[in-house]
């Protein structure tokens, strides 16, 4: 029932055909279904899996923080929970599980280096590779310098990395300075 959607059923798009409703409602009971949220469903197989839609989650939502840090391997530091970044002041409703955390930022900011990426057979929203290194430089002192370098250490040693598109984010994220200043110290 599930997996036309990847293992995902949202309730608005069952409503209309009562008999596929109610068996919906009857594999919810009987365990076969896990309700995420209100109108929001999946197949337990699915949510073992280490990435979400989350577009269907958060709708809008950009992956970022841990998640992108560890998607592209800047980090051996496990993501706690799914980062997500939405637009301040926005309001979100999450489901219990999987763990999402959710980073709100403002739309400046937010718009920056977004890309998408395929991740466990999800088209995702992601923050590009510069972006990150970006984010890591401008929360150092909240998740520790310790991992702000080991992230810009391992972009540097990187053959994929675009040091001119990450000094024009930099500039953007108003972090110019700072990161010459971090770069200098570990080159």
């Amino acid at each position: 029932m599930c997996n036309a959607k990847g293992g995902y059923i949202r309730a608005k798009d069952v409503k209309d055909n009562r008999p596929m409703y109610d068996q919906l409602l009857a594999e919810v009971a009987k365990g076969n279904v896990v309700r995420l949220r209100n109108g929001i469903y999946a197949l337990p197989d699915e949510m073992a899996k280490t990435m979400i839609d989350v577009e269907t989650i958060v709708p809008g939502g950009i992956l970022c923080m841990y998640s992108a840090w560890a998607y592209y391997e800047l980090t051996t530091k496990l993501p706690p929970s799914i980062c997500i970044a939405i637009e301040k002041k926005r309001k979100v409703i999450l489901p219990d599980y999987p763990s999402v955390s959710l980073y709100y930022w403002s739309k400046s900011v937010l718009e920056i280096g977004v890309t998408k990426q395929k991740i466990d057979d999800y088209t995702v929203r992601i923050y590009d590779l510069e972006k990150s290194v970006c984010d890591a430089v401008k929360f150092r002192n909240k998740i520790g310098i310790d991992l702000s370098s080991e992230i810009l250490k391992n972009y540097l040693k990187r053959t994929d990395r675009n040091l001119t598109r990450l000094n024009e984010y930099a500039k953007r994220m108003r972090l110019a300075s700072t990161m010459n200043s971090l770069i200098d110290y570990l080159v």
